[in-house]
């Protein structure tokens, strides 16, 4: 059978894709392997009607709706390649089974590797996140720190500045932070430390203290963390779309790529914020524009 759409990736961007889809009786393919960057993650928030709610419980609901529509079928493995002959795209699952579809929507997101610091894992997602607008709230006016060894450093102190006034930066050895920018950060009451993290100091992944390489021991009740981020899967190479200077793919307002039947959505972007509901919006919108260029081909087939 050839399919309308085989959408990669099931978190809330390729659920909302397949939804619409669905719903616009589209045959469509849903591939999820179950492994989202936001594994550690208790609770999402930010969507109306779902705020806080369990990501894992968010998936379960999204494919249950799914589900009611016979034009869509869920495939629980991860895609190995992507090719495009005669206008089609042949992709193949990791159990060696082969899919036929007109179009392809990628939303694999991105995952993230974290700074090199002793026990980070342990409070990443409990009391150290990633993204302000997700989990400021939960960390209002308290010591919060922000560590960040890169270019992100001052813009992330200033982004976080808007949930505490207390707020430490630490830069982990390196000396990436401007005199300027030293005395601007200075001047709103944000200490910065650019001495050595030796070790993150908590119970149950709720962290107290920053430990750095002289000795010294800092309080701190939470925090945000920036990490790197790139590409869960790159099909670049079999699909010749192109990415941004982020590494994420790059698409116009209806997430189309310069690739001709290839649509993108979602974090594997990485355009802004990571956030529920700008992937799923941004999955609707790639099924409408999926679905418009469906059916103008269509009617200039039978023209």
């Amino acid at each position: 059978m050839l399919l309308d759409c085989a959408v990669i990736g099931g978190g809330p961007a390729g659920l909302n894709a397949a939804l619409v889809l669905g719903r616009s009786r589209r045959k469509t393919v849903l591939f999820d392997d179950n492994k989202p960057r936001n594994a550690v993650t208790s609770e999402s928030h930010g969507f109306i009607t779902r705020d806080g709610i369990d990501p894992q419980e968010f998936k379960r609901i999204g494919q249950e709706e799914i589900r009611r529509y016979p034009d869509v079928s869920i495939e629980k493995q991860r895609v190995q390649r992507i090719v495009k002959e005669n206008g089609q795209f042949k992709v193949e699952a990791e159990d060696g089974s082969l899919f036929y579809a007109k179009k392809v929507i990628l939303a694999t997101g991105f995952k993230e590797t974290l700074p090199a610091i002793p026990r980070v894992k342990e409070f990443y997602g409990k009391s150290l996140f990633g993204c302000p607008f997700c989990d400021g709230w939960e960390l209002r006016d308290r010591a919060l720190a922000v560590i960040a060894d890169g270019q992100k450093a001052v813009h992330m102190a200033k982004l976080v500045s808007n949930w505490t006034s207390d707020l430490l930066v630490f830069t982990n050895g390196s000396q990436v932070i401007s005199q300027d920018e030293k005395e601007l950060l200075h001047s709103k009451g944000i200490i910065i430390n650019e001495k050595k993290i030796i070790s993150l100091i908590g119970d149950e992944g709720m962290l107290e203290k920053i430990q750095l390489e002289d000795g010294t021991e800092v309080l701190c009740e939470g925090g945000f963390i920036a990490s790197d981020w790139e590409q869960s899967a790159s099909f670049q190479s079999e699909l010749g779309y192109q990415v941004n200077d982020q590494g994420g793919i790059e698409t116009d307002s209806w997430q189309r790529t310069k690739s001709s039947g290839v649509f993108a959505c979602g974090d594997t972007r990485i355009a802004g914020p990571s956030q529920l509901i700008l992937a799923a919006s941004e999955g609707s919108m790639a099924a409408i524009a999926v679905n418009a260029e469906l059916i103008e081909e269509k009617f200039n087939l039978q023209a």
